[in-house]
């Protein structure tokens, strides 16, 4: 069978499923099954809008933490660690070994007050500044 390489530029997400789902069953059949599970921790105002929060996604035994959003005007209050500590729980709910994450460098003192270790980075990322990626054990 002969195949051509073809730009999808947005992809859709049938595009999506057809890679994704020979790639599970490769790594099923390799590793066992993923536990792949995503969750979200909710920051809500007053009214019940959601203004922030942390959205995670365990796999293989770790949690990955895609995304910690604290409001610009809530910053220095300890949401983001409290944010933090929440999703080591719930990964230690669900059976994870550790959580990891990536971050710009400005952010990187943040998560080692955590107790997150740095493992690696990738320069110019954006342009002149560090991307930093950080494990913590449990």
């Amino acid at each position: 069978m002969a195949l051509e390489i073809v730009l999808s530029d947005p992809p859709s997400a049938h595009d999506h499923a057809a890679i994704v789902r020979p790639l599970v069953a490769f790594n099923t059949a390799a590793f066992g099954p993923s536990g792949h599970r995503t969750l979200a921790l909710l920051l809500r105002d007053e009214s019940g809008a959601t203004a922030g929060g942390l959205w995670a996604r365990a796999n293989f035994g770790w949690l990955y933490v895609e995304m910690l959003v604290v409001p610009e005007a809530q910053r220095g209050r300890g949401l983001g660690a409290r944010l933090m500590r929440r999703a080591e729980t719930e990964a230690r709910r669900l059976g994870c070994r550790g959580v990891w994450v990536d971050c710009f460098a400005p952010m990187r003192g943040f998560y080692e007050t955590l107790g997150y270790v740095a493992f690696g980075t990738i320069p110019d990322h954006p342009e002149g500044v560090e991307r930093v990626f950080l494990r913590k054990p449990l």
